[in-house]
């Protein structure tokens, strides 16, 4: 919409309000907000430049020809915009964020406090080596309690989100089938019920994917995999917990088998809060797990970053783990070994998968947590996490779908789906609602092997009061979904804006705004 003559565009009341519209658009303190382009003007701007001196352009052809088209604002209208923009933003900081295989939980300011510790906050990677000896003493601490909580033998530190440390574990994989003569082996074996990166990455890699069905109960059909072992197989990525929120209980009779084939087992770890403190990967014959350290340690996530994605290796692959790594030498002083030299212990690094040796934010963070919860606040984090998706679950069994309640206990999330509800309603419409009554939505239509999937992960740091809120909103919203409320279909209402048409602006999204043409110049 373009604005008004006065610069403001009035704005409508809510269908069967008796509210009159504003004036200015704004509702209460929901405030309407313009695009910059129509606050600003190309013609001004926010501070005063001096004039440029006049000299030759060194820009040849490449000189700018026409006006940038950038709008000009005061501080304070610069101040404002993005603020108000801000406000029609939702965050953790403003309620239960439920999406699902995210792990979107509170993140303790403890631990912003540290990473912005002098010596933390602004260590250079190109630092000697001697002047940042305790930034990496946090680097190597980390790296031993990660090998510890899970049970293997070494971690590549260096990976720097959840996607890149699957890679650093399946290059491990390919490297140490390279060593042993094996490189022929290019098949990856990945569970329906295994997170949507994994394929992904087994492909970019160099591998052939093929899939492992469910079985009815949302687990891997184990069977399937087994009789799919051959000597072409390199390896099995499975999800554990699995993305259907179920613990993959055969996990360790299917590492067996995978191993007795001469292939290795990748686990996504992106799921570790929920067992850290009760389960040890290694136990189960993992050989690489990478760990969100956003989602098990609490470190910011979303945004773009940055992230880290630590992969810890089995003995068997930790000889081909990437460069580089901190070692702890027999006089306390910490190393960091980034070449590959001759008789080395470490001939085998398949190389560096970063410029330098990861995010030093996101690695005092996640120290932080760690040190400040203890083994027994660890393990704690595991239990209620899977106590409060527990009590989601059996809230809502009644009023929506559960496809696989009947399983057993679920693990960080719950699962359900659109069955039950009439015809024309669907998720989409219950996660619309949810806005209104103040909530991002949960996850919608993943993992796909539930049709209509609504996949919700409480996390471990919402409280009952804050979760029954949230039962009490989802369970009013599709009870209305059941009756038939057509309102469901145009929500949501209270939002800045209705629902859009999101399949256009996806498919031709506008990325350049232009100045709208006027009427009367439209008709000279």
């Amino acid at each position: 919409m373009a604005l008004n003559q006065s610069g403001w565009r009035p704005t409508t009341p809510e269908a069967g309000s008796n509210a009159a519209p504003t004036f200015t658009g704004n509702k209460a303190l929901m405030l309407e907000e313009a695009l910059i382009f129509e606050i600003g003007s190309t013609d001004t701007t926010g501070v005063e430049v001096a004039a440029p001196v006049t000299s030759a352009s060194r820009l040849g052809a490449l000189a700018r020809t026409a006006p940038i088209g950038l709008p000009g604002l005061s501080e304070p209208e610069t101040i404002r915009h993005y603020t108000r923009l801000s406000r029609q933003n939702y965050a953790i900081d403003l309620g239960l964020f439920p999406l699902g295989s995210c792990t979107m939980k509170h993140n303790p300011r403890l631990n912003e406090k540290m990473a912005r510790l002098p010596g933390f906050a602004d260590v250079h990677p190109l630092q000697p080596v001697d002047t940042v000896q305790g930034a990496l003493g946090v680097i190597n601490e980390l790296a031993f309690w990660l090998i510890d909580l899970t049970g293997m033998h070494g971690v590549a530190m260096s990976p720097k989100a959840g996607a890149h440390g699957e890679l650093c574990g399946m290059l491990c994989i390919k490297a140490a089938l390279e060593k042993r003569g094996e490189g022929h082996r290019k098949v990856v074996l990945v569970p329906e019920s295994a997170h949507g990166t994994n394929p992904a990455t087994a492909a970019f890699a160099g591998f052939t994917v093929e899939d492992i069905p469910a079985t009815a109960g949302g687990r891997v059909d184990t069977e399937a995999l087994k009789a799919r072992l051959g000597p072409d197989v390199a390896a099995v990525m499975i999800t554990n917990p699995n993305t259907c929120g179920l613990f993959e209980r055969d996990l360790k009779a299917i590492s067996d088998a995978v191993h007795a084939a001469g292939g290795y087992v990748y686990c996504d770890g992106a799921n570790f809060n929920a067992i850290v403190g009760r389960v040890r990967p290694g136990d189960l014959g993992i050989d690489a797990m990478h760990i969100n350290l956003h989602k098990t340690f609490s470190t910011p996530h979303g945004g773009g970053g940055p992230g880290s994605g630590p992969t810890v290796l089995s003995e068997a692959l930790a000889p081909f783990g990437p460069l580089p790594f901190t070692a702890r030498m027999k006089d306390g002083h910490i190393a960091l070994i980034e070449e590959e030299t001759a008789g080395d212990d470490h001939p085998d690094t398949f190389g560096r998968m970063t410029a330098f040796h990861g995010q030093m934010g996101m690695f005092t963070r996640a120290l932080t947590y760690i040190l400040s919860h203890g083994a027994d606040g660890l393990r704690q984090v595991a239990e209620d996490a899977v106590l409060n998706a527990n009590y989601v679950l059996r809230s809502l069994e009644d009023t929506l779908d559960a496809p696989f309640a009947f399983a057993g206990p679920c693990m960080h999330e719950a699962i359900f789906s659109d069955e039950g509800f009439p015809e024309g309603f669907s998720t989409i419409d219950v996660a619309k609602a949810l806005i209104d009554e103040g909530f991002h939505p949960m996850t919608m239509y993943f993992p796909l092997v539930v049709h209509g999937a609504m996949l919700i992960e409480p996390t471990e740091t919402e409280s009952k009061a804050a979760l029954d809120q949230f039962i009490g909103a989802l369970r009013s919203v599709a009870e209305r979904a059941k009756a038939g409320d057509a309102s469901l279909k145009t929500a949501p209402h209270f939002a800045p804006r209705s629902r859009l048409d999101e399949t256009l602006a996806a498919r031709k999204p506008k990325l350049v705004w232009r100045e709208p043409v006027v009427a009367s110049e439209a008709a000279e």
